[in-house]
């Protein structure tokens, strides 16, 4: 059943990893889909594979935002969902973090994600979702992590006062935090195979189910929050981590 049929998707950063895998569900529960990226060479693939409309944007940037929007009004009108998936993670412990190390994470996580959705907002039609993607490490408290922890707790925060300012138009806001998943973000931070592959089976001891979670089920879990199955959830956060936050003590 296509639960999406005849609405308009936005999936800021869908040219890879958890964007490209929601596109592709988005896609398939019948949703016309627009995805965005900073690659305009991964988002013509994007656009092949998937059949959906690639727009490139660079989330860092104000004016390359509101021209999003623009382009998003002049191809399509309006629009029902919205993902704010877009973001980078990189860390640094507080000994040796930079004023660039900070600012880098905070102008795509923070503030590109805060106008972003501003500039969409005249173009998301009343009643539509707007689906944060936050993580599980604003409350891990991982040691290196400092400033990409508190770019996502911030977006948890925003989270909460933009599903009470938009309930009105009843648009639904929510958030989900991924555990650890599956993507190419690892070998974005420099990590070999190897390495990647010894940090999963450290990590996997800590997550009940054993295993990182794939980007088909976070997926799964946009693709309800934007349809109407999730008709009354609204300013909630969704963790989707294999069980890696309830730390069992024995």
């Amino acid at each position: 059943m296509n639960k999406l049929e005849n609405k308009v998707a936005i999936v800021t950063g869908g040219n890879s990893g958890i964007g490209y895998a929601a596109a592709k569900e988005l896609k398939a529960q019948g949703a016309k889909v627009i995805v965005t990226g900073r690659n305009q060479a991964a988002l013509l693939i994007a656009e092949k594979d998937l059949g959906v409309t690639g727009i490139v944007a660079d989330q860092a940037d104000l004016k390359s935002i509101e021209n999003l929007a623009a382009e998003v009004k002049t191809k399509f009108g309006t629009v029902d969902v919205i993902f704010l998936n877009a973001g980078i993670a990189s860390f640094a412990p507080l000994e040796s973090a930079s004023e660039a190390h900070y600012d880098s994470i905070m102008d795509v996580n923070v503030k590109g994600v805060y106008f972003t959705l501003q500039q969409l907002l005249p173009v998301l039609n009343d009643g539509g979702s707007v689906i944060f993607n936050a993580s599980v490490n604003a409350s891990l408290g991982m040691p290196g992590s400092s400033v990409y922890a508190a770019s996502k707790a911030a977006i948890l925060a925003i989270n909460k006062v933009f599903a009470t300012e938009l309930a009105p138009r009843k648009i639904r806001v929510n958030a989900i935090s991924p555990g650890p998943v599956e993507t190419p973000i690892y070998g974005k931070l420099g990590m070999h195979q190897e390495e990647v592959d010894g940090f999963g089976e450290v990590l996997g001891q800590k997550i009940l189910l054993k295993r990182f979670g794939q980007a088909s089920e976070i997926a799964k879990t946009v693709a309800f929050l934007a349809s109407d199955d999730a008709s009354f959830i609204t300013g909630t956060e969704i963790v989707v981590d294999g069980g890696l936050l309830v730390n069992p003590v024995v």
